[in-house]
């Protein structure tokens, strides 16, 4: 486990993504290896909203080696534009936070995908969790989308 940059987010074995990553928490997830693993937000901005987390446990980008980092990225280049396409947005923001400064509130490190739309609002964060039922048949939407990608 990474100890926090900042202080007091380090909490590696309470972190919901982490449960994830272990199946022990639901998502419905669109990728993963053993590096990285992308799933939709549960309360997204905008539908669609993506995140991608490295499947080692790291508070924040600070503490992510090269390799990892890479792989993120890598994947972000690879469902961006899949994202974009299905979601049929003109613009898709990313995003990444690091410390409760900069608005990061899941303490372990994250991308945000985030399809956006002419003239509305541009935030990290959704206020609202989405249907499960549209977020199951959005996953599946962007998980037959990568296949062809």
């Amino acid at each position: 486990m990474q100890q926090g940059l900042f202080g007091d987010e380090s909490v590696a074995q309470n972190c919901i993504f982490c449960k994830i990553i272990a199946g022990k928490a639901p998502a419905h997830i669109l990728y993963q290896d053993e590096q990285v693993l992308s799933f939709l937000d549960i309360s997204p901005v905008s539908p669609g909203h993506s995140l991608i987390i490295p499947t080692n446990h790291h508070d924040n980008i600070f503490s992510l080696s090269g390799e990892e980092i890479t792989a993120v990225a890598l994947h972000a280049k690879r469902l961006a534009p899949v994202v974009k396409r299905v979601t049929k947005s003109p613009g898709l923001a990313i995003h990444q936070l690091n410390g409760r400064a900069a608005g990061q509130t899941v303490f372990h490190y994250h991308m945000h995908l985030i399809p956006c739309q002419h003239d509305t609002p541009k935030q990290f964060h959704g206020r609202r969790a989405a249907s499960q039922s549209a977020l199951a048949e959005l996953a599946v939407e962007i998980r037959q989308a990568l296949t062809k990608a």
